[in-house]
Order: structure tokens, then sequence, then C-alpha cells
């Protein structure tokens, strides 16, 4: 099982830096990644309903905790980033008897637990399990915040095929009657789980820390901690312009409290 959680302190150090050139960039309604390929599939494998109470697992700046309660939730989010925190609160000063914010750091249970025991309807993270070092804490804890057959929907970079030292490639072939372009990935490493420095969006102040996991692993620490899985999405770009059109950069995943 893959553990770094000695590197925490470290991560957490570079987002508090990065925290505000996130916020920046992510603004009101995100990046067009997440507009086009995270939210609307996470949104359709969590089913909102009216009035039920959702847990927003590293929430960022809050953009998508205040998307939530406009869905119909009641949300409590957190991040161990107090930085991003503060910028939350800001950005979602109206939301506030909707939303409740905490720090809290996804590595440890003991925090989490004390969220309530089966309080949830439902729990989400938006491309966060591969910036936690430890996710063992975080699943154990959700399936026992969340109520029976709670929803868990959480997205990570494709583990298949956004991995370490991935390089994308543009090749072109002339066949005869016209020239055709394609674009592809090259992969080096994917089974073996490794922590390694990465940008998220270009230009931020430092790197951040990534921590790969092979799809396998996602799937056996989920079970593990007692959940099935009810869904997946592998969302792509819908225009022939961008190289992630054939290939999902992300992947989506529905987990039920068994």
């Amino acid at each position: 099982m893959s553990n770094w959680i000695t590197t925490t302190d470290e991560s957490k150090k570079r987002w508090e830096t990065n925290a505000d050139f996130w916020d920046g960039r992510m603004g009101e309604h995100s990046n067009r990644f997440h507009r086009e390929i995270i939210r609307p599939s996470t949104e359709a494998l969590l089913e909102i309903n009216e009035g039920e109470v959702i847990l927003d697992i590293a929430c960022g700046n809050g953009n998508f905790s205040k998307r939530l309660v406009d869905l119909g939730g009641r949300v409590t989010a957190f991040d161990y980033s107090v930085n991003l925190i503060e910028n939350a609160k800001k950005r979602c000063a109206s939301y506030l008897d909707k939303i409740t914010f905490k720090v809290i750091d996804a590595t440890n249970y003991n925090q989490l637990i004390e969220l309530g025991h089966e309080c949830f309807d439902k729990a989400v993270a938006n491309m966060a399990l591969m910036d936690i070092a430890d996710i063992n804490p975080l699943l154990n804890a959700v399936y026992e915040l969340l109520k029976s057959n709670g929803i868990f929907v959480f997205s990570v970079m494709h583990p298949c095929f956004q991995n370490p030292k991935m390089r994308k490639i543009v090749e072109t072939e002339d066949l005869g009657e016209r020239v055709e372009t394609r674009s592809a990935v090259q992969i080096f490493n994917y089974i073996t789980p490794q922590c390694y420095e990465g940008n998220g969006i270009v230009g931020q102040p430092v790197p951040q820390l990534y921590y790969h996991r092979p799809l396998s692993e996602l799937l056996e620490q989920s079970f593990r901690a007692g959940f099935v899985v009810t869904g997946i999405k592998e969302p792509v770009f819908n225009t022939d312009k961008i190289e992630w059109n054939e290939v999902p950069p992300a992947l989506i995943i529905r987990l039920q409290k068994n």
C-alpha cells in the first residue's frame, strides 16, 4: 500500500504558497478542465437531492461548494490549507448560512471522524486524492461519516494515462490524399506507486506533490474500507482541437457504502 505520510507537511506548505495563485485561476467557476471534464460527470454521479448534507473534501477555494448548495445541498467543506479556506470563505460569503468551512487534514482519521458518525448523505473529492499522501484514513473515515447507502464520488487524474513521466505526442502521417495528425500519450510509469513533483497549473509559484496510485490500488483501498463501485466515468473533451478527445484525462468513480 502506498503511503507517503511523512511528506504531508511539505505538501501542505506548498499548497499554502500556491493558494492565492490557484484561487485567482480557478475563480468563481473553475477552469475549463473542471467545467467541461470534472463537474458534469461528478454532478451526474452525485445526483444531489434537495436538502441533502454533503461533505466537500479538499474543497480548495470553495467554488464547487457553492455549486453543491445551488444544487440543493447543505455543505461542510474542508481543506488542510488555511489560505485556501480563507479564500473560500471570502468567495462564498453569501453562502455561509449553508456552507461550513473547516481546516482539516485529510490524512488525519481523528480529525475527520469528529465531523460526525453517519452525518452525511454524500461526499465528494474533486481532483484531490492524487494530492493526498495517504488516502487510507480518508476512505475509512468517509465510510463512517456517510449514512447507510451513502455515496462518495471522487475524481483523479486518470492513473492509466496521466502518470509520472508521461509524454504528450503529436504524430503526422502522410496518407497520400491527406495528411493526418494524431495526438497520443507515451507511458513510462504506471504500476509502481510513487510520489513526484508536478504543476497543476502552468506558472504556479511552486510545484505541488503528486501521489500516483494505479487503478488497482485505488479500488483495493476503497474495497477494504467497505465501499462498492456503482459508477465510473471517463470524460473527454468534445472537440478535435484538443488532444484529450480520445484519451480521458480524468477518472471519476462513484463509491457506495455497502
